[in-house]
């Protein structure tokens, strides 16, 4: 069981208020994509963290240092076993648009999520300068540029697929398709390319697109709730 300290953010903020909804009972949570920091911190809240992820070698990697999590499993998000009604809590981490069949994704996290339980998502905006930059940039650049943009010389740049969900519009109009309920919505930047040379380019896409990718921001965040009913469908 984990019991860590807790930051003053939305995530650790709605985890709390699901604890306490659960009179006491420890709560089950799942990291998608855990060889990745996850970076939830939680204070007083008795929970049992799970991972999965489809990477070995970053996995092993990532569980050399304190993790936090108590179980962990190897497999793609797309067929690993996510038994039904299973976590009070799913955090997914950058990790949606890195990859193919979003939607059939979430859908699997989404049945395995108890009935009021919480979707929690950060992901890069499909619709902003940095993500337009990130997904028509050629492979080849940017494994070139990595290095000089993020002072990281290990595995490189992530694939950059960006589905059309993953993106804030994309993301309301799946849940609005799906019955569900979007309880906090924000905007950040974070990008690991955004230095001089980064920021420079984000800035030039904006300007001539005029607007339609922003460069005010590269990060979505999301609470997404499950509703309790079945047959509910919360607009």
């Amino acid at each position: 069981m984990s019991e860590l300290r807790v930051r003053g953010d939305v995530f650790g903020q709605r985890i709390r208020e699901q604890y306490t909804e659960q009179l006491g009972r420890r709560l089950d949570l799942l990291v998608a994509g855990c060889a990745r920091e996850h970076g939830l911190v939680l204070d007083r809240v008795e929970a049992r963290i799970s991972g999965v992820d489809d990477d070995l070698e970053q996995v092993h990697a990532a569980l050399e240092g304190d993790t936090g999590l108590d179980s962990w499993s190897l497999g793609d998000l797309r067929s690993v076993p996510i038994p039904p009604r299973s976590f009070d809590v799913i955090f997914v981490n950058f990790l949606l648009e890195r990859i193919h069949h979003t939607e059939l994704v979430l859908d699997r996290m989404l049945n395995g999520l108890r009935p009021g339980g919480l979707l929690l998502l950060r992901m890069r905006d499909r619709s902003s300068a940095y993500g337009f930059c990130d997904r028509v940039t050629p492979s080849w650049l940017r494994r070139l540029a990595w290095p000089y943009l993020t002072g990281d010389d290990g595995a490189g740049p992530l694939p950059a697929v960006y589905e059309p969900v993953t993106s804030r519009e994309g993301m309301l109009a799946f849940c609005l398709s799906r019955g569900l309920m979007v309880t906090d919505s924000e905007t950040a930047t974070s990008g690991p390319a955004m230095g001089r040379l980064g920021s420079a380019a984000v800035g030039l896409v904006s300007r001539m697109s005029r607007g339609r990718y922003t460069s005010a921001h590269d990060e979505v965040v999301m609470v997404i709730r499950k509703p309790q009913n079945h047959f509910a469908r919360l607009i």
